[in-house]
């Protein structure tokens, strides 16, 4: 078995302000960090408009699309923008996670890790921010759900920042469960304790500034893993940020690389355990660019090391 590489070269024309941390730079990164490495690598699609429709309605498609500027750029809020490729981007973003979906649950790969951008997880229901547009990892959870007929589907987001988007898209899903690991107090504000879903169906564990990996791993260890075990997911998807890395310049948390390495070993021996190793990993966060590469090329050496 083999871990798929899904990317596509749309996703590096998704142009942001000079400055701006969410830039082509960081793909162009991660792409140069596994170079060579024995991966299934597969071109993503463009998402097809029905499964978009699985978790933002019709009319905040037609907004991104008059938004979207010929020439130049538009900006949405003070952290997202928006380029000409812009929507070819998060479609290619959003149609990789449906690939990957689809191509663990064939049972064609082992697992998946998809390289793309714009990152999804703070896209809400019908709001772009924090520099994303379509809700990637929801759309994941809802694909497998509806489209592959599982019956219970879990999300990790060990992303920095709070996914607000994914937990505003599948807070009523009672077939998903959502685990988010973030800084608190951090940017969006969400992502407290007692924020657990209409069916008690989402997990959050606010992470103290300056806190190292150990506080992580005893926060996965004690509370997300016997959730997890408990839940028995058919899928695990992950939002795979790497900003909590102690030289990332939007936050204060203390990782090192091999703290990203040990998290995703043990979800990757959990989901051997659960769910026949499936796992659907999305690239979220990761700003200081060297840490990024680090973190994503170790994220994806545990990933190859579960499929063989």
């Amino acid at each position: 078995m083999a871990t798929a590489f899904i990317t596509h070269a749309d996703c590096l024309t998704h142009v942001t302000p000079p400055g701006h941390p969410e830039q082509v730079a960081r793909l162009e990164h991660v792409l140069h960090a596994i170079e060579g490495f024995n991966l299934k690598r597969v071109t993503a699609p463009m998402a097809a408009e029905d499964d978009i429709l699985r978790i933002h309605p019709a009319s905040y498609l037609a907004d991104l699309r008059r938004t979207l500027p010929s020439e130049g750029r538009k900006e949405l809020d003070a952290d997202t923008w928006m380029s000409p490729g812009s929507l070819d981007a998060a479609f290619r973003a959003a149609g990789a996670a449906v690939r990957a979906v689809d191509m663990v649950l064939a049972g064609e790969v082992h697992n998946a890790f998809c390289a793309t951008r714009p990152p999804g997880h703070h896209a809400e229901t019908d709001t772009p921010m924090g520099f994303c547009l379509l809700g990637n990892a929801a759309l994941a959870a809802k694909h497998a759900l509806d489209h592959h007929n599982l019956r219970r589907v879990a999300v990790v987001d060990f992303d920095v920042h709070h996914g607000n988007g994914t937990q505003d898209l599948l807070w009523d899903e009672r077939r998903a469960l959502v685990i988010s690991s973030q800084q608190m107090p951090l940017w969006p504000g969400s992502g407290h304790a007692e924020e657990d879903g209409a069916y008690g169906n989402v997990m959050n564990l606010p992470l103290p500034p300056e806190s190292t990996g150990a506080t992580m791993k005893n926060a996965y260890t004690e509370q997300a893993f016997p959730r997890l075990r408990a839940f028995k997911p058919e899928l695990i998807i992950l939002s795979a940020g790497f900003d909590a890395h102690k030289d990332d310049p939007l936050a204060q948390l203390n990782w090192e690389t091999d703290d990203f390495r040990w998290l995703t070993a043990e979800l990757c021996a959990l989901a051997q355990e659960l769910c026949q190793g499936r796992i659907v990993s999305t690239l979220e966060g990761g700003y200081d660019l060297n840490a990024l590469a680090d973190a994503a090329k170790a994220h994806v050496e545990e990933l190859i090391k579960a499929a063989t």
